[in-house]
């Protein structure tokens, strides 16, 4: 069995490392298990947003052959941040906000080679929801190229609420999407902004496109009728930056 450093097992350790401060990616708790720890943790979970599953006792075994007391978890590689601390240090700073919005994007090369271009094309933020999103790891963190270690990731427990405090906060909301008709050079990137950006297979929730302000769309020409998500990412990115370097 390969030994994964992050891995920590046990209910009172995962519990002591909650409470170290340490942000964790995920943990895994036994079917049926009980005890007074266990709906300590529980409440601990639900207190700090921590994804969780409920699995079979045969699932923990093949990840560790300790002695888990039927719970583990992953530590995550980075430090998760809030949008609601993120965005005003942004804005005091004086910069014009770019968040970049990834809906059901579960890939984790993928997220990572997003995160690369990302910290590459000045986007504040990454904003990702608790549920249905790629696990943080170290593959992620090698496929960003480290860029990872350096733009601040807000998990959060729902994208709609984001999306909506993104907006009160006067940001404009583009959602990239296949079903527009208007191109992204046609769209205005210029004033505070924050694009979502959706996974190859389930495209963008229709709660997210409902909540935007606009959809675009990246003109294409080939006979491929899509393009792979990183890769669109980095083109709606750099249209953005063009366009805000032109004023500048």
């Amino acid at each position: 069995m390969k030994r994964n450093e992050n891995l920590i097992y046990g209910v009172r350790s995962v519990i002591e490392t909650i409470q170290s401060g340490k942000h964790l990616e995920k943990i895994f708790i036994q079917k049926n298990v009980k005890g007074e720890l266990v709906k300590e943790l529980l409440a601990m979970i639900k207190e700090f947003s921590i994804p969780f599953s409920k699995v079979p006792v045969e699932k923990i075994n093949r990840l560790t052959t300790k002695n888990h007391q039927g719970v583990i978890a992953f530590v995550s590689p980075v430090q998760y941040h809030s949008l609601e601390h993120v965005l005003p240090s942004v804005f005091e700073q004086g910069e014009n906000p770019l968040f970049l919005i990834l809906d059901r994007i579960t890939d984790v090369r993928n997220f990572g080679a997003i995160a690369r271009a990302a910290e590459c094309m000045g986007v504040h933020s990454i904003v990702i929801p608790i549920k249905n999103g790629a696990q943080i790891n170290a593959d992620a963190i090698k496929t960003s190229a480290g860029a990872l270690n350096y733009i601040p990731v807000c998990r959060e427990l729902s994208l709609a609420g984001a999306i909506k405090y993104l907006k009160e906060s006067g940001l404009k909301v583009v959602a990239c999407s296949d079903h527009s008709k208007k191109n992204i050079d046609q769209s205005d990137f210029t004033s505070p902004l924050a694009i979502i950006m959706g996974s190859e297979e389930e495209g963008i929730s229709q709660e997210c496109l409902d909540l935007s302000d606009e959809q675009i769309i990246i003109p294409m020409t080939g006979h491929i009728a899509s393009l792979n998500v990183s890769a669109a990412s980095s083109i709606v990115l750099y249209e953005v930056s063009r366009q805000r370097n032109q004023i500048n």
